[in-house]
Formats: C-alpha cells, structure tokens, sequence
C-alpha cells in the first residue's frame, strides 16, 4: 500500500512539472557588426563602428508545450542588444523586444499576452525597403510608422489575437491597455488583415494609439506641435494606417508599400506619408543584389532617400553585406537616415559593409 501511494505521489509530481508533455524551448539570436561613413551628421563626417544593420541583434527564448487536441502553450522572451558595445536597446529592460504567454490552437487561433510588436511591425515591416534589402538605415525618418521594432515601438500590457489562415487569408487584432483608472490613457488597438498565395503577399493595418512617444527629432524637426522635441514628442492620439504586397518573378522580388500617420496633440494635427518601393535580384543561388526608393513627407518637409546593397550568403545563417545610401531633403528639411544623426544640408550619404550571423 506504502509502494503504491509513493508511486502515485511520484507519478503527480511529475505530471504537475510537466513531465509527460511534448515540450521545446529553443534559444536563438542575431548578431550583426560593420563599419559605416557617414558624409556629413551636424557639419562632420564620421566613420562608426555600426550594429544591427540587415536584422536587430537580438536573443531570446521561445518555448511550446503540447496540450492536445491541436492546443499548445507558448512563450517567448526576446533582449535586444548592441554588438558594438554589449549593452541593452532600451536601459533598465532585459526583455525590451519581447515578453508574453499564450495558447495556440490549430482551428482557433493564437491568443498571446504581454510586452509584444505592433501589427505594423508584424506584417508591413516585412514589405519594407529596409526589411527586404537588409538595411537598417533605410526605414523611414524616425520610424514615426512603426516598422522598426526599436525600444519604444513595441507594446506594453498587451493583448494579441492571430486567426488561422483560410484561403490564404489571416487577421489580427491587438490591444494594449494604459493599466491606469482611465481606460483611454496610454490606450492602442490595431486589427490587420493579411494575404499570401504562392508568389504574392499583401497586408493591410490600422492602429489607433493614445499617448505615444515618437522620435520626431531623429527626422531633424526641433519643434513640433508645440513640443521642443529634444525633450520628447508626445502625440495624444496616433493614427497609423499601411499597406503593401511583393510578389516573385522568377529570380526578382518586387515590393511596394505605403503608411500614412496622423498626429495629434495640443489641438494640432499633422500627417506623416511616406511610399517605398524596391526590388531584390538573386543573381546567382548565394548572392543578391536590392535597392529600393521612399519618398516621405511631414509639415512641409520631403525626405527622399535610395539604397542599393549586395548580400552575398556565406552560408544560411551568414551573411556578407554592403551598401549605399542615399538621402535628400526639401522644403526645409535636413536629410536624416534613421539613426544616423541629422545632417546639417540637405543631402547626405551612407556607404557601409558588414557580417551577419543568426543562430
């Protein structure tokens, strides 16, 4: 009777630890580093050590457990880093790309909760110049849209809802809550639908965001809105809308997007555009050539800016890359690569080369 009792109480400690369910938890990450000149940030040339030029670098966890019936529970954890100097993308948050829980089942869905991406990072991002031509400095003056996941861009306290695909269609939803007693503050909600059959992909998003901060100086603009923007922009409300496709022709892949966000604060209201287009050519199965355009617009000011790049494969996971890009301005606006520092002209350019290693 002892025997038994003793094997039963063994038997349910290993249950309640999980111990009989098909579980996995895999580590994995990017690590990206190069040298980069940059022909004029404030009236000087600089050369610069960079990182996270074709992906973020990032590690993380990401773990699933089978419960049966097609459901499973799911996690994922993510830190962004920098290669050049070790420390976190955002101060003070080990987690600060990624942190949520959730169940996923075949038939019904993903449910997530947590510290999660925009759907605008999620299925426009992809659709991208930046994203499909591996340059960083190629998303849009202050990634006022949200396509690169920076510290600032992803979701707190959030709620995020992914459909099976049917036909090749998916959908999305999402809600962030502010956590405090007036449940508009800090508030975003955003719903996406999505597309992929074969060659041809294509998203649609519309988010709506209470109290978000933007990084309306890294596009040169000093005030705006009322706000001396050195400080930090606040907007009140944000109205992010976008839309994009790609399809493959054989050896080219061609991809076009466009995002369009309104602003609001202190009784102003203005609206950020921006159209990108490019194509990839694979010229030989470990080498691709990509370039692509944007042309953006805010309070009377134009950004144009190019980029053409070579990424030659070493192996799947290794990647030899240079580019060049280039940036102009009009209508009083200084040209600004995202991240690069503000030029003191309207011109300015980026000629760079570098590795990259995923695992």
């Amino acid at each position: 009777m002892v025997k038994h009792a003793v094997a039963a109480a063994v038997i349910g400690m290993g249950a309640a630890s999980g111990a009989w369910a098909q579980s996995s938890v895999v580590l994995y990450g990017s690590m990206d580093a190069g040298v980069a000149y940059v022909n004029n940030v404030g009236g000087h040339a600089k050369w610069a050590m960079i990182q996270g030029n074709t992906q973020p670098d990032r590690w993380g966890l990401k773990g699933k457990e089978d419960l049966g019936d097609g459901l499973s529970a799911i996690f994922q954890l993510e830190n962004g880093f920098y290669t050049n100097n070790g420390q976190f993308a955002t101060a003070n948050t080990i987690w600060n790309r990624a942190a949520f829980v959730g169940l996923s089942a075949e038939r019904y869905g993903t449910l997530t909760l947590g510290r999660q991406t925009p759907l605008s990072f999620d299925y426009l991002d992809p659709l991208s110049t930046a994203y499909l031509a591996l340059s960083w400095y190629a998303f849009h003056p202050g990634n006022i849209d949200g396509l690169a996941a920076t510290g600032n861009v992803p979701y707190n306290n959030s709620i995020k809802y992914r459909s099976p695909t049917f036909a090749g269609f998916s959908a999305a939803a999402t809600l962030a809550l502010g956590n405090t007693t007036n449940f508009s503050t800090g508030k975003s909600v955003g719903v996406a639908l999505n597309y992929a059959n074969g060659p041809f992909k294509a998203s649609a998003v519309y988010s709506n965001e209470h109290d978000r901060s933007i990084l309306i100086s890294q596009t040169g603009i000093t005030s705006f809105q009322g706000q001396n923007t050195a400080n930090g922009y606040l907007a009140s409300k944000v109205e992010n809308i976008g839309a994009g496709a790609s399809y493959q022709i054989g050896d080219f892949l061609v991809h076009g997007l466009y995002t369009r966000v309104k602003m609001q604060s202190n009784g102003f209201s203005d609206t950020f555009q921006s159209y990108d287009a490019g194509v990839n050519y694979r010229s030989s199965a470990f080498n691709t050539i990509a370039g692509g355009a944007a042309t953006t617009t805010l309070a009377g000011r134009r950004w144009t800016q190019v980029e053409l790049g070579d990424i030659y494969a070493l192996s799947k996971r290794t990647q030899l890359y240079a580019n060049v890009l280039y940036e102009h301005g009009s209508g009083g606006a200084k040209a600004a690569f995202f991240t690069a520092g503000v030029s003191s002209t309207a011109n300015q350019v980026i000629v760079l080369t570098g590795i990259h290693h995923s695992f």
